[in-house]
């Protein structure tokens, strides 16, 4: 495997991991209720894609701290990493 396709796939893990992070951190900090229980109840509600949307806003600073360290090629994976999720979060507000 290239160099390139390296640092893309490990941008796209890291934009992965990030929004995830930001998923549970804005669970634990502002619902009252547990992580699963907030799940089930945004899933019940129909505001996963929210929910998931908020969590993407970390890979706002993964995309630019890559940026800002000259790695353009894990910005790029951040970048699909970000695509992605709003793909999923288009699908369930569509579907």
């Amino acid at each position: 495997m290239n160099n390139t396709k390296k640092e893309v796939i490990i941008g796209f893990l890291v934009g992965i991991i990030a929004n995830t992070i930001g998923t549970l951190l804005y669970i634990v900090l502002f619902s009252d209720l547990g992580i699963i229980a907030t799940f089930k109840a945004a899933i019940a509600q129909e505001h996963i894609g929210s929910l998931l949307a908020l969590g993407a806003i970390l890979n706002l600073i993964a995309f630019f701290g890559f940026l800002k360290l000259k790695r353009d090629f894990r910005a790029r994976g951040v970048m699909i990493a970000t695509l992605l999720t709003a793909l999923v979060i288009l699908y369930y507000k569509v579907f």
